[in-house]
Formats: structure tokens, sequence, C-alpha cells
């Protein structure tokens, strides 16, 4: 038996004023045929005492508990970007971000956490000018596009620190949010330098014009996922949050050109890495991060367009694969967390699952996969680290 899942990266949603969501209003056929026959219900990937990131929800989606396994976001990432983490390392997220242009710092509007989705290789130039201010005892590293890390050397870790993700604050003054605890006036102030420098067009002429630093963590501690579930496995993502779970849960992280982490990013060659690392290994995880970009810039015909591309761009060409290897097969195909176009963040609410077995049919009455098929059915895994499990019997 081959397992595998696929998750569309913020997928569920709100309803609008008709009724619909992304989910209702995208043609989807083919997942909605596979809906027919699948388990469909919902899933609480967000516990109520945690933050609705994606570190949170992809490490229960994975089947790690976040209260025993998270030790924050930065250092899933750092060790993506293969950043040696000491145990006394404190990590941060480093965001290339677009900020109104108000003469005081703190008066200034968050106009976009992604900087234009800024391009790799433009965000390398970017991060080279800001190791220069880099505050004494940090280090700055570069990821990809807009995301990228720094490392605090010898530190001890602040319980109390108060750093805010970018993309919860879009179109809203900074003034609330910035850092605060221990090191938040060391880390303010290297913000506001970032500010200076970046925005002298004479040295960079993207719309990057300050750095962003939240999601502080330390080293992480992991089981290994083949101890955990006696499965071999692999992390195929375009993030490296994702690639660091991955790496950290003992799978093999698959690196894919051209996965951009956008609407144009490389279908094609993902599910092709899918497809070959199931034919040595027991599971994939396939994560596409779209449809959650989409909701966070409260794009709804991208959102639209970024899951009907799921239907036809990816799981169908998974499905027409893994017949085509004739070997049985589960797929489980769910969203990490709703993040809603109205709001243009992540929330806590259940998200819908579809678990299908090629080997029987486990229809529990739901016509299509949505939120509401997904209620209506009565199924419902309030520990989302539990979920996996069902993949797995």
């Amino acid at each position: 038996m081959k397992y595998i899942i696929v998750l569309g990266d913020g997928m569920s949603d709100y309803k609008d004023k008709d009724g619909n969501t992304p989910l209702t209003l995208a043609q989807i056929p083919f997942i909605n045929s596979l809906a027919k026959k699948s388990e469909v219900g919902l899933v609480k990937t967000v516990p109520n005492h945690l933050s609705p990131g994606s570190d949170i929800a992809n490490l229960s989606v994975l089947g790690y508990d976040p209260d025993k396994y998270y030790s924050g976001r930065s250092p899933l990432e750092a060790v993506s970007i293969g950043i040696d983490l000491k145990n006394d390392d404190v990590t941060y997220r480093l965001n290339l971000v677009t900020l109104s242009g108000d003469k005081e710092y703190e008066n200034k509007t968050m106009l976009d956490y992604s900087a234009g989705e800024i391009s790799t290789s433009d965000a390398r130039n970017v991060i080279e000018l800001l190791k220069p201010i880099c505050p004494k005892g940090f280090e700055i590293f570069a990821g990809v596009s807009y995301r990228h890390c720094m490392v605090q050397r010898k530190a001890e870790f602040d319980k109390d620190f108060k750093l805010t993700p970018p993309h919860d604050i879009s179109d809203k003054k900074i003034t609330d949010y910035l850092p605060k605890g221990k090191y938040g006036g060391v880390i303010l102030d290297f913000m506001k330098r970032s500010y200076a420098v970046l925005s002298d067009k004479s040295v960079n002429s993207t719309k990057a014009n300050s750095a962003w630093i939240w999601g502080a963590g330390t080293k992480p501690k992991f089981d290994s996922f083949y101890d955990k579930f006696g499965k071999t496995g692999a992390m195929i993502s375009e993030v490296d949050l994702l690639k660091g779970i991955g790496i950290c849960a003992g799978l093999k992280s698959v690196d894919v050109e051209g996965a951009t982490a956008n609407l144009h990013t490389n279908y094609k060659g993902m599910v092709y890495a899918a497809l070959d690392a199931l034919k040595t290994r027991d599971f994939v995880f396939l994560h596409i991060e779209a449809s959650d970009e989409c909701g966070h810039q409260g794009d709804k015909d991208g959102k639209i367009l970024a899951i009907e591309y799921l239907d036809y761009k990816v799981v169908k060409p998974i499905y027409d694969g893994l017949i085509k290897m004739n070997t049985p097969f589960k797929l489980l195909f769910l969203p990490d967390h709703a993040t809603p176009l109205c709001l243009k963040t992540h929330t806590k609410d259940p998200v819908p699952y579809m678990l299908f077995d090629s080997t029987k049919n486990l229809s529990n009455g739901a016509v299509a996969y949505d939120e509401d098929n997904a209620e209506s059915t009565g199924a419902f895994e309030n520990i989302g680290h539990k979920l996996i499990e069902k993949l797995f019997e």
C-alpha cells in the first residue's frame, strides 16, 4: 500500500454573502468524483490554545502533536536552509516586506508582507544589503522569495517575546505590533535601519523596503516519522517551513526546480517528484502553497483558480500515476488551516478532509468536497495529529 497526503495550504474559507466558498465555486470535477467514494469530514488541526500558523497546522497533519514537538516556526525553516543550529541559539523568521512611506517608522502601514512576491534572486541581493547592519551576535541567512532567517547565537529564549506575523496585519498600521520583550529594542532598531538602507533606490530597486522579524524559536527535537509510524517517506514542498518539518521528521526533502509557491509553480514537476518518490518509499507529503498566498492577498479569483489547479494539475495526475503503477494506495486531501479572504490571515476553524482508498469504497454520504459536505457527514476528528492514523489504518 502507498500513502500520500496532498495538502492545499489555506484552501478552506468562510461563506460569502451568497453562501459560497472558493471550494464550492471552484470547478473541481475530479476531486468531487473522489469525494463520493471517500470518507469526508472535518478535522481540528489547530488546538484552541495555539495560534493558527502553518507550522502548527502542518505538524498536526503530519502526525506530530504540536504541544510536544513545536519549538517555533523559524527553526524549522532554518533546518531546511541548512543552518547549523546549537541548543543555545534563538532563530527568527525574517520577511522582506513593503511598508508605507510615513515619516515615523512606528506609524507605517503593512502594505505587503511578501514585498510583491519578490523573486529569490532579487531577495538574495537585498539580504546582502542587510548583512552589514545585522546586530552584534546575530546572523542573517537567505531563503526563498520573501522568506529568510535570522539567528541569534548564544542567547536565552524570551518566552514573553511579542513578535507579530506580517501576514496577520496586512493593511494595518504597525504601531501596536512592533517587537516587545528582552530583545525587542535590538530587533526594532534593526528593522528601522533596514528601512533606511532599503529605501535607497540607488542600491535597491525592489518593492522590499524593510525587514520584518517574527516567529522566534529554538532548535527542534523530533522523533523520526519511521519510528512513529513504520513508514518511509518524502516531503515535497515549495517552502522552507515544510521542508524543515520533513527533514526534522527524517523524511527525504525533495527540491523541485520552478517550485515558486504561487499560482505559477511547477505543478508538473511536483507531481512527478511525488510519484517518483512513491516508487521507493511508502509515504509522500505533497504541499502546495498557492491557495494560501491568494487568501492572504484577498484574491478571490486567484484562490478559486489555485483550487482548480489542484484538481486537474495535481490530484488527477497523482491518481492516474498511481493507477499506472498498479499498486493499492490511500490519498488524504485537505488544507492545513483556513485562510479566509475576508480576514487575509489564518483561523483555527476545523477544515474539510477527504480520505480515498483505492481498494474499497469509504463513502460516508458526501457528494462533493467542500466545507458544507464535510460538516454534513458528521465525521469529525478533534485531535488533528490523530487524523494520519486513519490514513495508515
